[in-house]
């Protein structure tokens, strides 16, 4: 199958657009300029179950929808359109309500990027000791924009909110100074969406002159599910299976960490193909997603979810609740559901499948795993742990938060106990920190070499 993407300029020559009511087509029109709208051919073809629309999960992934925006915001935009706005005024518009969608979540801009000699890396992330994000800026698109998409102003020209660096040599540079990197994740965007030459342009120093603390390279991608082809038949698919090799016979642990959100995307002979293709080449695939209303709100969802990865030698790994950022209120489900969704579908699977964690918030102080309820001083609480911290000294930390059948993230719940959550003190100093950094930073901000 050769690629064929479709966005709000074409969407008319999808063949089955014809089963769009009047309304949804003005709505997908108005909120495909807000937040980021790309499919392809494949999933349209074979994905999509075109005689359950709109309720069907894969149309709700890729697929704007009404209640993504509220009313307010579809008639601000709508009006601007309909009246003949110009393109500056559309943008202008389009931008305000961006602003108030938190295209920045979890201090993502002030508190993750590094610094090097006064400068700001703006191509990297760097909030766990141990992990490395590099956003390749080759890597800047996908196959197709899933619409809960936490990284949606990646795509959509919000140019202070991008991360984006294009100097391998830089990358090299940072994980040889920083020992306690041990891990390397090509995110994005999605890295797939590279050409493999250019790609392996940022792999080759890691091979030549390996750094000796680096022992894990990882790309983050949804190409697995989206457009498996990358992997079988695509024109430079062999190329990228020899790249998978050449990073595994240079002692590296490679994983793909593949985003499959529903068990359809799985479903289909090329699907599997593509996971047996990068599993000869010795990488291992890791598999992750939130749990999203209207699309994999069930435990029979998610439990065919973990089997059919395990069937084709894929490792569940996370199981995320939607970030706090985008269209959140149209796809989140509360802490409550997410557990008992997660709980009934674990257990009913094999111990294989059981190397997944979950649900789990991918918060500013960490990432946090909602790990059951318990009865402490007589009250009903919800327990609570870090998986991973900025600060190390908080991993696997239990603590306790008063029960909330209702909240949908972290800055919903209060502590059982006190006013504040153990950790809080210090991520205010931290976020103090990094604020009157960020003030004397000044015109060095994304000034770093590479930077885009």
């Amino acid at each position: 199958m050769e690629y064929r993407a479709f966005g709000r300029n074409n969407i008319s020559q999808i063949s089955q657009f014809e089963k769009f009511n009047p309304l949804h087509r003005k709505h997908l029109s108005t909120i495909s300029r807000i937040l980021p709208f790309r499919v392809n051919n494949y999933i349209i073809e074979e994905l999509i179950d075109w005689n359950n629309i709109p309720e069907d999960p894969i149309f709700q992934l890729t697929f704007p929808q009404p209640g993504m925006l509220t009313r307010d915001q579809l008639n601000r935009m709508e009006e601007v359109i309909t009246r003949g706005g110009s393109q500056r005024e559309i943008r202008d518009t389009a931008s305000l309500i961006q602003r108030e969608l938190n295209p920045s979540p979890a201090g993502q801009k002030m508190l993750n990027v590094p610094k090097e000699d006064g400068l700001r890396l703006e191509g990297m992330q760097h909030k766990y000791a141990e992990t490395l994000l590099f956003f390749p800026r080759e890597g800047q698109m996908c196959a197709a924009y899933c619409t809960y998409c936490f990284r949606w102003a990646q795509f959509m020209g919000l140019r202070e909110d991008k991360f984006s660096s294009s100097d391998p040599q830089l990358l090299f540079r940072y994980i040889d100074r920083h020992p306690g990197i041990t891990d390397l994740l090509f995110t994005g965007g999605d890295p797939m969406s590279m050409k493999t030459s250019r790609l392996r342009e940022y792999i080759t120093p890691l091979l030549k002159r390996r750094p000796g603390n680096l022992s894990s390279i990882r790309f983050g991608t949804k190409y697995t599910a989206f457009w498996p082809y990358r992997f079988t038949t695509d024109g430079d698919a062999d190329a990228l299976l020899r790249l998978f090799e050449d990073i595994v016979k240079g002692g590296y642990h490679l994983a793909v960490m593949s985003h499959y959100t529903h068990p359809r995307e799985l479903s289909t002979p090329v699907s599997q193909q593509a996971l047996r293709n990068i599993r000869s080449t010795g990488a291992e695939v890791r598999c992750q997603s939130p749990v999203i209303r209207h699309i994999n709100d069930s435990a029979a969802a998610w439990r065919e979810l973990w089997k059919r990865e395990v069937r084709y030698g894929a490792v569940p790994y996370y199981m995320f609740m939607a970030r706090d950022t985008g269209p959140r209120d149209y796809f989140s489900v509360p802490i409550r559901r997410a557990f008992s969704i997660y709980t009934e579908a674990y257990r009913s699977v094999s111990g294989l499948a059981r190397t997944v964690r979950g649900p789990v918030m991918s918060t500013s102080p960490g990432k946090i795993l909602m790990d059951g309820y318990a009865r402490v001083s007589g009250k009903k609480a919800m327990v609570l742990k870090f998986i991973q911290g900025r600060d190390p000294l908080w991993v696997n930390k239990p603590f306790f938060a008063a029960d909330n059948p209702r909240a949908i993230w972290l800055d919903e719940l209060r502590p059982l106990e006190g006013r504040k959550f153990f950790f809080e003190e210090e991520m205010d100093r931290m976020t103090q920190k990094a604020g009157d950094l960020s003030d004397t930073a000044g015109e060095n901000e994304g000034a770093a070499n590479g930077v885009a």
